[in-house]
């Protein structure tokens, strides 16, 4: 029997907002309705959400590209960025109080911020950078938490050494670059011609056009490789990072094997994959293979929100849509012509 919920002066125990989806599909799935409020178990915190976010990962999910890998219970709301504030909070709650801005990427089982409130454990919660607004704040926990695991914990990027992003201009990889020169390392991106201003600004030391020059062509001796492509950049990974480097993947392109192998075969390339992106690496060069998916770590955002309110770290948002046009904002991030994230504006 747990005790209390602490709860704040305006928490009720009405329906909500929601986007929700009723099954897999494009962004026609997409229904807003009502939703029972969520109530906050022992150590959770229930926060009214100011603002969310998209991710690829969301539409890849909506699309049921990755059903083998999440099921889904439906109805299903689904978001994995969140800013905004605390309503309530479970009895076993001891960090955050009814009225603190927050902050968080919710583990994928426990998603939901495409939604009015949201309930989250408070050890993925973290106080909002005062520097800020929410929309801004929105766009950053999944890719900075992303970024911060590639790039510091798995990566052990050091002071003087030379790091590789790919796609420097997309969510992860504009981060990185970010953190990558906080730490005091040379930082070299690929993107196309027209974010190269973009990619620049944010501090890459040097910038590869991918359509026009091969990335292994013209880099040689990396201490770290951040790789958001996948397979296609395998070979030339292993070429450009040194011996015993290493090199961080975020990206196993699961919808890619279910088209070509099936449903049932593809749970068997997808292991055979992984198993030579780590063995392969190692044998060849002794270099080190992390497959990074992103962990929920409430002391991390903390740490990342003290070097945004330093300036070290700024967010980069494309465009801002309404809750309720997610499936436009869907849209756009599955053209893969945004540059910098996709926030959804859910309240002030």
């Amino acid at each position: 029997m747990t005790g209390p919920r602490i709860l704040g002066p305006s928490c009720s125990l009405g329906p909500v907002k929601a986007m929700t989806i009723h099954g897999y599909g494009g962004v026609d799935v997409f229904r807003e309705e009502d939703v029972p409020k969520p109530f906050p178990r022992s150590y959770d915190v229930l926060v009214r959400v100011c603002a969310s976010a998209v991710n690829p990962v969301d539409w890849k999910i909506r699309s049921g590209g990755q059903r083998n890998i999440i099921r889904l219970s439906f109805p299903w709301i689904l978001g994995l960025d969140v800013s905004g504030v605390v309503e309530a909070v479970g009895p076993g709650v001891t960090r955050f109080r009814v009225g603190d801005e927050v902050w968080s990427s919710p583990r994928h089982t426990r998603p939901g911020s495409y939604a009015e409130y949201i309930c989250i454990d408070e050890s993925e919660v973290g106080k909002k950078p005062a520097s800020l607004t929410h929309d801004e704040a929105a766009s950053l926990p999944l890719v900075a938490l992303t970024a911060w695991q590639c790039v510091v914990e798995k990566g052990r990027l050091e002071k003087g050494q030379t790091m590789l992003v790919h796609a420097g201009s997309g969510g992860v990889g504009s981060v990185a670059i970010q953190i990558g020169k906080h730490v005091g390392a040379k930082v070299i991106t690929t993107c196309s011609a027209k974010n190269a201003e973009f990619v620049t600004k944010l501090g890459a030391d040097q910038v590869i056009d991918y359509t026009k020059e091969a990335f292994e062509k013209v880099v040689s001796d990396v201490d770290l490789v951040l790789d958001s492509v996948g397979e296609s950049a395998f070979d030339g990974n292993i070429a450009v990072v040194r011996r015993g480097g290493r090199i961080s993947n975020i990206t196993v392109d699961v919808t890619a094997h279910v088209k070509k192998h099936g449903a049932f075969l593809s749970l068997f390339t997808l292991a055979w994959a992984m198993i030579r992106m780590h063995l392969v690496p190692y044998f060849r060069k002794r270099i080190a293979f992390r497959h990074v998916i992103k962990r929920c770590d409430g002391e991390q955002l903390g740490e990342i929100a003290k070097l945004v309110d330093a300036g070290a770290i700024t967010a980069s948002i494309d465009r801002v849509f309404p809750l309720a046009e997610v499936g436009a904002a869907h849209t756009l991030s599955e053209s893969h012509h945004a540059r910098g994230k996709i926030v959804l504006h859910v309240a002030d």
